[in-house]
C-alpha cells in the first residue's frame, strides 16, 4: 500500500480524450492514476490521496488550474506539472510563480511527459532519503534549517516555494563557486528537466527579492558575467 501511494499520480484534466490517454499511458508505466475533472475535485483528491505528482490543466471548471496550483502549494510540497494550451510565456511564468515545478504546452509528447513524471518522482524520493551532514547554516542574518527545509532572514521566516528553497540551499552550501544555468538546472531541477533555462533566472530574481536588502544590487547571490551565479555567504 505504501509503494502505491508513493507512485500515485493525480491527473486533473476535463478533456475526456486527453484524460483517457494520460490514464492509459501512466497506468502502463506502473502508476496508480487518480482522475479529477474540475478544480474542486482536484483539491479534495490531493488532500486525501497524497499523490506523488499532480498533472494539472490550467483551463478547468469550478476552479481554474492556476488557483488550484496556488492552493496546493500553500498546503503541500507535491510536485506539480501544469498543462496549458496557451503558448504564451506569461502563463508559464505565472504558473511557476504560483509554485508549479514544471509546465508543458499542448500538444505535447506523451513520452516526454512520462519522462518528466519519472524525474519528478525520482527527485522527490532522493530528497526524502538523503541525510544532510549539517542541520543548519548561519550566513550572517540568513539561516537555513536543512532538515526542516526552512529559511529565515534576521529571524523572520521566508515564504519560499520548494524550488526556491532547493536553489537557495544548493547555492548556500557551495559558497564562492560560480555555476552556469545548465549546472543549476542539473543540480536543482534534475538531469531529466526539459523546461526553459530561463527558469533559473526567474527563481534567482524571486530569491533576491526575498533575501537581498537591495535586489537590484545583490550581495548574496552574485551574477557572474558570462557564466551564471555565485553565492557569497
Amino acid at each position: 500500500m505504501e509503494t502505491t501511494a508513493k507512485r500515485a499520480v493525480l491527473v486533473v484534466e476535463d478533456d475526456d480524450t486527453l484524460q483517457a490517454a494520460l490514464q492509459y499511458n501512466l497506468t502502463k508505466e506502473g502508476y496508480h492514476v487518480l482522475a479529477a475533472t474540475d478544480g474542486e475535485m482536484a483539491l479534495d483528491m490531493a488532500r486525501h490521496q497524497n499523490p506523488a505528482v499532480v498533472i494539472l490543466d490550467i483551463m478547468l471548471p469550478q476552479l481554474d488550474g492556476l488557483e488550484v496550483c496556488r492552493i496546493l502549494r500553500q498546503e503541500m510540497t507535491t510536485p506539480i506539472l501544469i498543462l496549458t494550451a496557451r503558448d504564451q510565456e506569461i502563463d508559464k511564468v505565472y504558473g511557476l510563480e504560483l509554485g508549479a515545478d514544471d509546465y508543458m504546452t499542448k500538444p505535447f509528447s506523451m513520452r516526454e511527459l512520462l519522462a518528466r513524471v519519472r524525474a519528478m518522482i525520482r527527485r522527490t524520493e532522493m530528497d526524502t532519503s538523503l541525510e544532510d551532514p549539517k542541520e543548519s547554516l548561519d550566513l550572517g542574518g540568513l539561516t537555513l534549517d536543512l532538515r526542516a527545509r526552512t529559511a529565515r532572514i534576521n529571524g523572520a521566516t521566508l515564504d519560499l516555494k520548494p524550488k526556491e528553497y532547493d536553489l537557495l540551499a544548493f547555492l548556500a552550501t557551495h559558497p564562492g563557486r560560480a555555476y552556469t544555468r545548465n549546472q543549476l538546472l542539473d543540480q536543482v531541477w534534475g538531469l531529466d528537466y526539459f523546461g526553459d533555462i530561463r527558469t533559473v533566472d526567474v527563481h534567482i530574481r524571486w530569491l533576491r527579492e526575498k533575501i537581498e536588502i537591495e535586489p537590484g544590487s545583490p550581495r548574496r547571490i552574485i551574477t557572474v558575467r558570462g557564466t551564471g551565479y555565485r553565492f557569497e555567504g
